[in-house]
């Protein structure tokens, strides 16, 4: 898929994928492709978010979807920033207490300065071994 790290930290994740390996049939951009990218997108800032707080926890994508406003003929982005405080306390609480919790990140898709797709995940952490509370 050629995806490249333009940015990854806690706050906020930026990845970036090239048309080539990512094209269809009608030479833009294949949408499993466009979901692949973004989903990993929020999956990385979800573990990163974890991992800066000291929490060692397995990540998996629970649901997602996406929704493609325009058809892209290049390079795309796939960005996420900031969790939003309420629902990360709620993940962190719902971890320490019952070894999983869940969190809604949503990504935005460019081509350039223009908006593509939007694509929103439902991330599970599910607490290591040696974190889990019994």
């Amino acid at each position: 898929m050629g995806v490249v790290v333009v940015e990854a930290a806690p706050e906020r994740v930026i990845l970036e994928a090239p048309l080539e390996p990512n094209v269809n049939h009608r030479l833009t951009a294949f949408g499993g492709s466009v979901a692949a990218v973004a989903m990993l997108a929020g999956w990385t800032l979800t573990e990163l978010g974890l991992r800066g707080e000291g929490r060692s926890a397995r990540t998996v994508i629970r649901s997602s979807s996406v929704t493609y406003d325009a058809p892209i003929h290049g390079t795309f982005r796939a960005e996420c920033g900031p969790p939003e405080p309420a629902r990360w306390s709620r993940l962190v609480r719902a971890l320490e207490r019952r070894g999983k919790g869940r969190i809604r990140i949503p990504v935005q898709v460019t081509a350039g300065p223009v908006a593509v797709a939007t694509f929103e995940g439902v991330y599970v952490a599910l607490a290591s071994a040696h974190e889990e509370r019994g």
